[in-house]
């Protein structure tokens, strides 16, 4: 009854069953691995000490920025020079900008410095100037920013002088001078803008402004991608299980059709067209299941 199997049409069922469930489960197991992958991140995340109990290293020794160096304080020795105000950026649920300033190095490489948040506008708020000659500053460690990173302003023409995105591929066309690929933000916006021979000039001023927190580096928590590859997990499997339900349903089906065709009581052409759509609407199902799984 079940020779039907070795003819050529269900060698090629067969075929597309044998591949289809591995395919189906190697995608669940890989899946689940990306998702184990972030689990493990966020708990060696939360195991790290606070940034403010690390010691400072230079910054040369924390690059490049990544999931254990992101936060880390580090410190750097130069000159203040081009200024920039980053405009809707908000702290404790108010409006405000940050101020940015590229610190100069010794290496001729500079390294973006968020001096601290005031609130309202660019240009209607008076700005604290920097402290003049050569500082050296510690602050908290963070990579460059993204199209995805909050409060980024990615759409462009904004006014001179002020700056959409903190990073190094925004900043290299304003200066001209290297530009160091992460930044820090300072703690303590009063002494700590900078602490050497010309470092007094700003203190004062300085004090008005509010440190930035650092944030925590992406990809370390449990977020939306995270469940979306365990979510992502359970399709394939229940696609490896459908296919396999599909294949018996399809040998059932024409199993009866067999036993019907030599009792007599179907006609072979009505037969063979039943079995034949069964067959097609089996592949169909398939082939949209897997489409969906990899959207």
């Amino acid at each position: 009854m079940y020779r039907f199997l070795l003819t050529p049409r269900w060698w090629g069922i067969n075929l597309f069953v044998v591949l289809a469930i591995p395919f189906c489960v190697f995608m669940g197991t890989w899946q689940l691995g990306r998702f184990e992958d972030r689990v493990q991140t966020h708990d060696a995340a939360e195991k790290q000490p606070a940034p403010g109990t690390r010691p400072a290293k230079p910054i040369d020794e924390l690059l490049p920025v990544d999931t254990v160096t992101s936060g880390r304080p580090a410190t750097a020795t130069g000159r203040y020079a081009d200024q920039f105000l980053v405009p809707g950026r908000k702290l404790d649920d108010k409006s405000g900008f940050y101020v940015l300033n590229m610190l100069r190095t010794d290496s001729g490489k500079a390294l973006p410095v968020v001096r601290g948040w005031l609130p309202g506008k660019p240009g209607s708020t008076a700005v604290p100037a920097a402290p003049a000659g050569e500082v050296t500053v510690t602050g908290d460690l963070q990579a460059s920013e993204n199209a995805g990173t909050t409060g980024v302003d990615t759409a462009g023409g904004l006014p001179g002088g002020q700056l959409g995105m903190i990073s190094a591929a925004s900043l290299i066309n304003l200066v001209p001078y290297d530009v160091y690929d992460a930044w820090v933000t300072l703690q303590d916006t009063g002494a700590g803008s900078g602490t050497g021979s010309g470092s007094g000039s700003g203190d004062k001023a300085a004090g008005a402004l509010r440190p930035v927190p650092a944030a925590a580096a992406q990809g370390t928590g449990l977020d939306l991608k995270a469940f979306q590859n365990l979510g992502y997990t359970g399709e394939w499997f229940v696609f490896a299980g459908f296919v396999l339900f599909m294949w018996f349903r399809l040998v059932r089906r024409e199993a009866e059709a067999a036993r019907d065709l030599q009792l007599g009581l179907v006609e072979e052409e009505e037969a063979e067209a039943a079995s034949e759509a069964e067959a097609e609407s089996g592949k169909g199902g398939s082939k949209d299941a897997v489409g969906s799984g990899t959207a």
